[in-house]
């Protein structure tokens, strides 16, 4: 274990040890809640050197997940959802057209989490509010063959 201490000016009030919030006006302030008034801030960084990436259990890794399940079961597979197999992903495999979870999601959706420049800016999709309340979610498959045909 390695340690890394030092003193830093407090973030929160400059270095002053008094912090004036929206509440404060006319010349108030109150004691920096974060230093406790000394403007100093001490910093103790405990870390572990890198030497390697560690390996665990999984064997499936995918860019992002919007916030679906997303495993093997219920008559499902990894692949299902996108993705690559870790073996591929530590070669160093790039994430790109159908490794997206074309299964749960529209590119629309996908793209928001995983890179925001790639979104569609599409007319449908604008004032949707939810991405599964689109009128075109039910056929998303169609908005995925739009975006491959956009983005090849």
């Amino acid at each position: 274990m390695n340690v890394i201490e030092f003193d830093e000016q407090c973030k929160s009030c400059n270095g002053t040890g008094l912090y004036i919030g929206m509440a404060e006006k006319d010349g108030a302030a109150i004691v920096c809640h974060n230093c406790k008034g000394t403007g100093c801030n001490h910093v103790k960084i405990e870390y572990e050197s890198f030497t390697n990436r560690k390996r665990n259990k999984v064997k499936w890794v995918y860019e992002t997940n919007p916030g679906f399940g997303v495993g093997n079961g219920n008559g499902y597979k990894f692949s299902d959802f996108g993705g690559m197999s870790i073996e591929e992903w530590e070669g160093g495999m790039k994430f790109g057209a159908e490794t997206e979870n074309r299964l749960c999601s529209c590119p629309s959706w996908w793209y928001q989490s995983s890179d925001y420049k790639k979104k569609p800016i599409w007319d449908e999709c604008i004032g949707i509010g939810a991405f599964r309340d689109c009128k075109c979610f039910k056929t998303k498959d169609r908005c995925w063959e739009k975006f491959d045909r956009e983005n090849s």
